[in-house]
């Protein structure tokens, strides 16, 4: 993470779904597809909502930890996605491409799958095929299972 303290992005569930659905949207003309790699554990509930949108029924995991906390690490593969050979035919669900590496990673697994995000910033943009809202370098998105209720301070008051 830079030392550019990062604009906030909180994230809804129900804009977490709306998104996710408009992914599908985006992707529904480009199946079918044989299945969907979900890229855990952030790719797991954007997944789950184009798998049921697109009729989907195949659900793979690519399982690849990058981050702790706010810091992006060592990139760690867990486990790849042997059921999808080469990726032909298959669809990655990730809720995020950031710097990239992971989507990296993920090409050279899958070279011919195709990789949607519901979020792409500008690093690691040109490395998905279908993405749905793009927010800037400097932005940590907020997912709602990072999230609790609490007070929040204005923008104004906020040294960025």
């Amino acid at each position: 993470m830079s030392t550019i303290s990062p604009k906030a992005f909180p994230v809804s569930w129900e804009e977490l779904h709306r998104t996710s659905k408009a992914l599908a949207w985006r992707l529904v003309e480009l199946g079918p597809f044989n299945g969907i790699i979900a890229v855990t554990r952030g790719g797991l509930v954007p997944a789950a909502i184009v798998a049921r949108e697109l009729e989907i029924r195949l659900i793979e995991t690519a399982c690849i930890s990058s981050y702790d906390n706010k810091d992006q690490g060592e990139l760690t593969v867990i486990k790849s996605a042997p059921e999808a050979g080469d990726g032909e035919g298959w669809l990655i669900v990730d809720d995020l491409v950031d710097t990239g590496e992971t989507a990296k990673a993920l090409r050279a697994m899958l070279p011919k799958a195709h990789f949607a995000t519901a979020y792409a910033k500008p690093a690691g943009r040109p490395l998905v095929d279908t993405f749905v809202t793009e927010v800037s370098q400097d932005t940590w998105i907020y997912f709602p299972w990072d999230m609790e209720p609490q007070p929040s301070t204005p923008i104004a008051g906020q040294k960025v």
